[in-house]
C-alpha cells in the first residue's frame, strides 16, 4: 500500500503551487442559499487557468520527481482535465511529456492540451476508451522507464488536490458544517478529507457520484475494491470503472454518505447554472451541485460548501444536454405511432391528440407503397409531466396505434 498523505504533504504542495495555480473565489451562491435555506459557497475551481483543479495534483506530483527520473520524460493518460494539468506542468517545468488519450477524444480537448505543453508535450491518439489506452500507457511507461502520473490513485496527486481545502478554510475560518465534493477517481476528496479531517473534523464530508458510474459507493458497500463491468460515461470527468486503491482506503471510513444523482438531473443543474448563475460547468463540474436537492432537510440552516470542480464543456454537447435534462423532468417523450397512410392523418393528430400546449420536437416518417399503415418516430414536449397522461389517453380512444420509446432502452438509444 502507498504512503498516504498528510498534512504536512499539503502545506509542502502549497508552496510549490505558490504563484502557478490561482486561489479560486468561494463565493456565496444568493439564488442556492434561498432555495434550501441555507448559506451555500461555491469553490469555484472552474475558473483555475486550464478549468478545472487538476493542475494542482499534476504539477505536484511532477515537481516532486527527480531529475534522473524526468531527464527521459514522463508519461500519463487521460481524455481530459488531467491531460490538460500535466501538460501545462510539462510546459512549465520543462520536461517532456508523452500524454495517452483515446482515439475518440473530441479535437476541442486535444487543440487544449497541445496548447498548454506546446513542444514539450506529444500526444498520442490510441483505443477506444480510457481503460484501454490506460493500460497502454503503463505499458509504455514500464518499457521506457518512464514515470507515469497517475490522475488520481499517488499521494503527491492527492496532496495537490488537498490545497483546495487549505485555500477554503483560510478563506472562510469559521469552517462548513457540510463539504460536498464530486467522486471520479476520488482523489479530489480524499485531499479534502486529509486536511479537513485535521483542521475541520466537525464538518461533515458527502461525496457525489454520478448514477451510472457509481464505483466508490459500489466498492464502500462491498467492503473491498471493485470494477463495475459497465459505466454511463455522460459525466466523463467523473466516470471511472475503478475507484484508486489509496483513494478507497480514504473514503472507507472518512465519508459522512455518498449521494448517486441521475446523469438527467446534473444536465438541469448545469443549465440552471449557466441560465441563472451565468456559470460554464462541464458534467463532473455540475455533480457536486447537483446533490443539494438530495440533502435539502439535512442541509437547512447549515452552512455547505460545494466544490465545483471544473468548466471544461464543449458547447457542442448543449443540445444532448438539454435533451437529457428534459428526459429527466419527464417533458420529452418519444413514440412510434402507427399512422394510417391517407391525407389529414397528421392534420387530425395535431387538431384532435396535441394539447395547447404540447409541442412536436422530432418527427422522422417515410411513406411504404402498397400498406395501410406507416410507422412515425415522434418526440413531444410537454409544458407539465402530468400531461403525459392526457396525451396516451388520447392516442387510444382516436385509435392511433403506438409504442412508448422512453422505456425501450434498444430503441431509444438510437435517439439520443
Amino acid at each position: 500500500m502507498k504512503e498516504l498523505p498528510n498534512l504536512d504533504g499539503v502545506k509542502n504542495a502549497s508552496l510549490k503551487l505558490k504563484g502557478l495555480v490561482r486561489v479560486t473565489p468561494l463565493d456565496f451562491n444568493k439564488r442556492l442559499s434561498n432555495s434550501y435555506g441555507s448559506s451555500i459557497f461555491l469553490k469555484r475551481e472552474d475558473l483555475q487557468q486550464i478549468r478545472s483543479f487538476k493542475i494542482r495534483g499534476a504539477y505536484n506530483k511532477i515537481s516532486s520527481l527527480k531529475i534522473e527520473e524526468v531527464e527521459n520524460g514522463i508519461i500519463c493518460a487521460s481524455a481530459g482535465n488531467h491531460a490538460q494539468g500535466f501538460a501545462l506542468s510539462c510546459q512549465k517545468l520543462q520536461i517532456s511529456g508523452e500524454i495517452y488519450m483515446p482515439a475518440t477524444t473530441p479535437k476541442q480537448k486535444i487543440n487544449q492540451v497541445k496548447m498548454f505543453g506546446g513542444k514539450y508535450v506529444k500526444i498520442v491518439l490510441v483505443g477506444d476508451s480510457y481503460d484501454t489506452c490506460q493500460k497502454i500507457a503503463l505499458k509504455a511507461s514500464k518499457k521506457s522507464k518512464k514515470p507515469f502520473v497517475h490522475p488520481f490513485d499517488d499521494p503527491k496527486v492527492i496532496e495537490g488536490q488537498a490545497t483546495i481545502a487549505t485555500e477554503i478554510l483560510s478563506q472562510r475560518p469559521k469552517g462548513f458544517d457540510y463539504l460536498i465534493v464530486p467522486i471520479g477517481g476520488g482523489g479530489l476528496i480524499s485531499g479534502l478529507i486529509t486536511v479537513f479531517n485535521e483542521l475541520s473534523p466537525k464538518t461533515k464530508i458527502i461525496g457525489v457520484e454520478p448514477h451510472g458510474a457509481p464505483s466508490m459507493k459500489r466498492s464502500i458497500e462491498k467492503g473491498k475494491l471493485i470494477s463495475l463491468k459497465k459505466i454511463d460515461k455522460f459525466v466523463d470527468g467523473a466516470a471511472v470503472k475503478k475507484v484508486g486503491d489509496l483513494t478507497f482506503k480514504i473514503c472507507e471510513t472518512n465519508l459522512e454518505k455518498i449521494i448517486l444523482v441521475p446523469e438527467g438531473k446534473i444536465c438541469q443543474t448545469i443549465l440552471d447554472l449557466y441560465n441563472k448563475d451565468g456559470i460554464v460547468a462541464e458534467p463532473a463540474g455540475a455533480l457536486a451541485v447537483s446533490a443539494l436537492d438530495y440533502l435539502e432537510n439535512e442541509i437547512s440552516n447549515k452552512t455547505v460548501c460545494v466544490i465545483l470542480c471544473g468548466g471544461n464543456n464543449d458547447i457542442i454537447r448543449m443540445p444532448e444536454i438539454k435533451e437529457r435534462a428534459l428526459l429527466f423532468a419527464e417533458l420529452k417523450h418519444y413514440f412510434l405511432i402507427n399512422f394510417p397512410q391517407r391525407s389529414g392523418a397528421l392534420k387530425q393528430f395535431v387538431a384532435e391528440i396535441l394539447g395547447p400546449n404540447d409541442d412536436i420536437t422530432h418527427f422522422r416518417f417515410t411513406k411504404k407503397n402498397f400498406r395501410d399503415n406507416a410507422p412515425a418516430v415522434v418526440g413531444i414536449e410537454l409544458k407539465f409531466p402530468e400531461d403525459l397522461k392526457l396525451l396516451t389517453d388520447k392516442m387510444k380512444k382516436n385509435k392511433f396505434k403506438f409504442d412508448y420509446l422512453n422505456e425501450n432502452d434498444e430503441l431509444f438509444q438510437f435517439l439520443i
